[in-house]
């Protein structure tokens, strides 16, 4: 057992020191993104290993050429997203997630979340992306949050959730509900009507979306979100006014009736909006 661990550790970093390597760092790269929930102390040896980091903001500095015009080919789509992965490990471990936050990592990834092209390649590489902002709000920790917020997370979730594939508008969503659950994050979207109704417009829509083609697991976080920005005063008011008709009217009822977390969470929104007078219009 010890042994079979040894080589397992001798094997890790071989790999890692291989993506110091060109020739050989597309297969470690491979091999690592495949083996990563296999090495639990993954994340500190990409960290303190030399030239480590540099090397896969190497890989994702190398296809910025591809993405306007967007020339992104599926070779190099998947190269860049192994390179993400074993970043998104990077974000996730409590060791490493503040000093990866304060090297401003995640604006690498930025210019991926702001493509909009609907080919393979360029959706596999936003919801790659999507998944290490993800990772980093999925800790629930303040610092995550604050630093999101002095970037530009939020117009390029927004724009996710209005444009993307079903998968890639989860995520995003997720992304800004965590945002939400954050006391400093809901002062911030409520703090002026512009970023209010940018974000409850970008909702709307989106629900007014699922009415044609329901998703239970994308209703879910609109809820949530709604839910949340109900907590504020201002927002609870202007929602009161804003709040699509398919939440108040049982249009999801038939989609919700296997999920009871969700729907206890639109009932305490429509009691919080308007107590029975909402809840009696709502068949849920």
């Amino acid at each position: 057992m010890e042994e079979t661990e040894a080589n397992s550790e001798t094997r890790l970093y071989q790999l890692v020191k291989n993506l110091t390597v060109l020739e050989n760092r597309e297969s470690a790269l491979l091999e690592l993104s495949k083996k990563r929930e296999s090495f639990p102390n993954l994340a500190p040896v990409l960290w303190h290993s030399f030239g480590t980091i540099a090397a896969l903001l190497q890989e994702l500095v190398a296809i910025y050429p591809s993405l306007s015009p967007p020339t992104l080919t599926a070779h190099a789509s998947n190269r860049v997203c192994n390179a993400l992965a074993l970043l998104q490990c990077v974000a996730s471990h409590p060791e490493t997630r503040t000093p990866f936050l304060n090297a401003h990592i995640p604006l690498f990834l930025y210019p991926f979340l702001n493509t909009v092209s609907k080919t393979r390649p360029f959706e596999y590489l936003r919801l790659t992306s999507l998944g290490v902002i993800g990772a980093l709000v999925k800790m629930d920790d303040p610092e995550v949050i604050n630093f999101l917020l002095t970037t530009e997370i939020i117009p390029l979730c927004l724009r996710i959730m209005e444009t993307g594939s079903e998968l890639s508008k989860t995520v995003a969503t997720f992304i800004l509900q965590k945002v939400l659950l954050d006391d400093f994050g809901l002062q911030y979207i409520c703090h002026t009507a512009e970023r209010f109704y940018a974000v409850s417009t970008v909702l709307s829509n989106m629900v007014n979306a699922l009415v044609e083609q329901p998703s239970a697991r994308l209703l879910k976080h609109i809820v949530r979100c709604y839910l949340r920005l109900s907590d504020n005063p201002r927002a609870r008011e202007a929602l009161r006014q804003h709040l699509p008709t398919a939440l108040q009217n049982g249009t999801f009822s038939k989609v919700l009736e296997e999920d009871p977390s969700t729907r206890r969470w639109l009932s305490s929104l429509l009691y919080a909006l308007g107590g029975e007078q909402y809840n009696a219009n709502a068949n849920i």
